[in-house]
């Protein structure tokens, strides 16, 4: 327990981080928003910070918060995200607001983090308490499958997405908990019980 969790408890108020991740194509985002609008508990999704520039049609505030690479560096000097990366290649930063998530937590939210395996590593040494779910696919051919589906990759991008897939698959775990989206009702389904669980103390170790 660490130190601002120490502080939450002893105001009787701490709420519950959740860290979800799992490879691209599986199905994240849509197992996502149908457990934020299905799950027995309120969860707010924690928004993102980015150097990168605003798309149309996102917000401010709603789809990322939006930083100049000058003062995404000075907020991590600042210890002010509980985790961030570059994504290579393309000279962009992604991160969590420190802020963000400790606002909701001390109010006794829950706090949902769509992150990847290395964030959620930054983010379970600080939050050692955090209920981590990992989203894997029936297998790394079904997974193959529906990347194709798409129908919007090149060959390499895809090698690449399956590449990266097998190192979070190797990384998964680590993870308290792992559900197959087989299924997805099935997967939503398994993903709010184990919210049930956890928020009634029957969590599963």
């Amino acid at each position: 327990m660490n130190e601002f969790e120490n502080r939450c408890r002893t105001l009787n108020k701490i709420g519950r981080l959740l860290i979800l991740s799992g490879p691209s194509g599986v199905g994240k985002s849509t197992i996502r928003d149908l457990v934020l609008a299905q799950s027995p508990v309120s969860l707010h999704l924690s928004v993102s910070a980015t150097t990168r520039s605003p798309r149309s049609q996102e917000k401010n505030g709603v789809d990322y918060y939006f930083f100049s690479p000058e003062e995404f560096q000075k907020m991590r000097e600042a210890d002010g995200f509980v985790e961030c990366k570059e994504v290579f290649g393309r000279n962009v930063w992604y991160g969590t607001l420190r802020s963000e998530v400790e606002e909701h937590l001390s109010a006794g939210r829950w706090v949902m983090l769509e992150i990847d395996v290395d964030g959620a590593s930054d983010v379970v040494a600080r939050y050692p308490d955090a209920i981590t779910v990992f989203i894997a696919p029936p297998s790394l051919e079904e997974l193959e499958s529906r990347l194709r589906s798409r129908g919007t990759e090149s060959e390499d991008a895809i090698r690449n997405r399956l590449s990266r897939a097998q190192y979070e698959l190797d990384r998964s775990g680590s993870y308290r908990y792992r559900v197959v989206n087989e299924d997805l009702n099935a997967a939503v389904n398994e993903f709010c019980e184990i919210i049930r669980k956890e928020e009634i103390g029957e969590r599963d170790d």
